[in-house]
């Protein structure tokens, strides 16, 4: 590992198209059934195998480290409404990372940061899960909403009342005029 049990540098073949202003943070090889890549963390979010592109620190909804594999559920724009995105989950991603360095620690502390607000909500005939996000390299917030299974997403009475909570939600974390 070198003197100061420094990590290897990612190998050139593996380093995906970063952004000027993106950084690796951490990487680690991985497995998902489908052959074998490489897992980065930067900045501005995760490169996962086969994959052309990173998804945003805010665009995973849930990420679960067993000890032995990496569990990742990114989000799926559904909808835009007036001021917030709806979004489902997209199938969970499981990668079998067997030497995984700082990459569990740097996925674990960036998607958590990400979220600024978080409440859930009963609403008409459902529920529903408003999130405030933080995007890396951009002023302000992106507000989410994720109906829990079985909610009526497309009824009126849950879009007003999703608004309206939004609404609120918006305004109490607004910061006060100094």
């Amino acid at each position: 590992m070198g003197l100061f049990n420094r990590r290897p540098k990612l190998p050139p073949a593996a380093r995906p198209p970063l952004a000027a202003e993106e950084r690796v943070l951490a990487w680690a090889a991985a497995g998902n059934g489908e052959g074998d890549g490489v897992l980065v963390a930067s900045n501005l979010g995760l490169w996962l195998p086969g994959r052309g592109h990173r998804i945003g620190w805010h665009d995973i909804l849930k990420a679960v480290w067993s000890g032995r594999e990496l569990t990742v559920t990114p989000a799926e724009r559904v909808a835009e409404r007036d001021g917030y995105l709806v979004v489902a989950d997209c199938p969970a991603e499981t990668y079998l990372v067997l030497d995984p360095g700082d990459l569990p620690h740097q996925v674990r502390t960036r998607v958590t940061r990400s979220v600024a607000h978080t409440a859930h909500h009963p609403l008409p005939g459902g529920a529903g899960r408003i999130a405030a996000r933080r995007v890396a390299g951009a002023d302000g917030l992106t507000w989410t909403v994720r109906y829990d299974p079985g909610t009526p997403v497309d009824d009126e009475a849950v879009a007003a009342e999703t608004g309206r909570l939004v609404a609120a939600a918006r305004a109490a974390t607004a910061p006060a005029d100094l």
